[in-house]
């Protein structure tokens, strides 16, 4: 598939040698309980994986990590294994777990430059599902119903598949060719990935709710939102993702200038940052100062701690208990900042009378992302004021054949906001779509 390479640098994933590989495998306990698997979102069986690894059976390993996790490849590098696998580990009492994350992107490694076949698609079903969006929640969804044998077009209105994990997310941490290599893993199995379409412009919900025996909905969330503030329509105001999209892609962001402020104090929020730094670098301007700015604590930001560490690591400086009035303007450009100070509580309320102005040529926003209401709306499923789609434990919606799954059902700043648990929640949504076109005849 054809798309722009960028780098932007070296990678942040640790890369073993196959002399750490071994030492690591080897070290694996093999636990009856695996706490590791336990605290997988997608239950991947970690000593299984790292075992096959340890026996030279890298075919096996990386089919045992992919059978659990569809995007398994990706989280090899995003997941916060500190948080989950890793934190699990029974050696972290000597604080020196087993690097599962460094092992499984070895395995998942191999898998891509093998071109390997991991999977094959069940006997067809005569029954068709329709998945829209292509993102972890989508690919996941598509892969199961597929090894199913029910056949399964995907609705993707960007060019390319893969979502969040193919242009939201930097290169250094995660390169566009291994989302791709997922999303064409299923591909493979006879999946229809219809790339360009959107659901509700090119083709309307109702026609897919015809011509389909079930649908699912993971359709992410959509832009930045405003911070209705003056100025913030000067050159130089970018919303994160759309920054890290062009970046990513290789196009051309503009002369950053010599200080960069970041709004917020979410995973998107460093990436955009760290991602600045290293345009910076680039672009020859290693001067460059990169500062993100919070409205609570540091304790309170949702970005994950090895995130962070990262960021500080590649220079990014961080303030907190700040918000935006307004964004200076001068010739039609970013020139400044003005900040309020807000409650020492927590509370993010703006402080009267506490008024200062930073310096800054570039404001990149990162407070969140709006939902995609309009199609919820379109589809008739219910959601909350937030426009969160509503959804069971089956991931049903309350519309009959209707599934919804992924960002678009997840709650703004919470911490289940990961790829992995995403992947999760398509295939628990796959799972019952399969068992209900198998015991409901339409």
């Amino acid at each position: 598939m054809d798309f722009p390479s960028v780098s932007l640098g070296p990678p942040i994933a640790k890369r073993l040698s196959r002399l750490d590989v071994q030492i690591e495998a080897n070290r694996c306990l093999n636990c009856y309980d695996a706490p590791c698997t336990r605290a997988c979102p997608t239950a991947i069986d970690v000593p299984r994986f790292i075992g096959r690894i340890a026996t030279g059976d890298l075919a096996g390993s990386a089919r045992t990590i992919m059978d659990a996790n569809p995007v398994g490849a990706s989280c090899a590098r995003v997941c916060p294994t500190d948080q989950l696998c890793e934190g699990a580990c029974v050696y972290n009492a000597d604080e020196n777990p087993i690097r599962i994350g460094d092992l499984q992107r070895f395995a998942t490694d191999w898998a891509i430059r093998e071109n390997a076949v991991l999977f094959t698609a069940g006997p067809p079903t005569g029954k068709r599902v329709a998945v829209i969006g292509s993102g972890p929640a989508g690919l996941a969804a598509a892969r199961e119903l597929a090894r199913a044998g029910h056949a399964v077009t995907i609705f993707e209105r960007d060019p390319a598949p893969g979502g969040l994990d193919t242009y939201g997310i930097v290169p250094f941490r995660l390169p566009a060719e291994i989302a791709l290599w997922e999303a064409e893993q299923v591909r493979a199995l006879g999946v229809e990935i219809r790339t360009g379409v959107a659901v509700g412009r090119d083709v309307e919900p109702a026609t897919l709710l015809a011509e389909y025996d079930a649908v699912m909905i993971a359709i992410g969330m959509g832009a930045v939102p405003r911070l209705g503030i003056e100025g913030e329509d000067a050159a130089g105001v970018w919303d994160a993702l759309d920054f890290i999209r062009v970046a990513k892609c290789g196009g051309d962001v503009g002369t950053l200038g010599e200080r960069v402020a970041v709004i917020g104090g979410g995973n998107t929020a460093i990436d955009a940052a760290t991602c600045s730094r290293r345009l910076a670098l680039r672009q020859a301007q290693g001067d460059t100062s990169v500062t993100m700015y919070y409205r609570r604590g540091a304790e309170r930001m949702t970005a994950y701690d090895f995130e962070i560490e990262f960021a500080q690591v590649e220079g990014v400086e961080f303030r907190t208990f700040v918000v935006p009035k307004r964004i200076l303007v001068e010739n039609g450009r970013v020139a400044g900042l003005e900040l309020l100070a807000t409650d020492p509580a927590g509370s993010a309320r703006p402080l009267a009378g506490t008024e200062c102005v930073v310096a800054a040529d570039t404001v990149i926003l990162a407070i969140g992302q709006q939902r995609h209401v309009a199609l919820l709306d379109a589809f008739g499923v219910m959601h909350d004021v937030n426009g969160i789609a509503t959804v069971d434990e089956t991931m049903r919606t309350n519309v009959p054949r209707v599934y919804a799954a992924g960002d678009c059902t997840f709650q703004p700043g919470g911490i289940d906001a990961m790829v992995v648990e995403a992947a999760q929640r398509g295939k628990v949504a796959a799972r019952n779509i399969d068992l209900l076109l198998r015991t409901e005849p339409r």
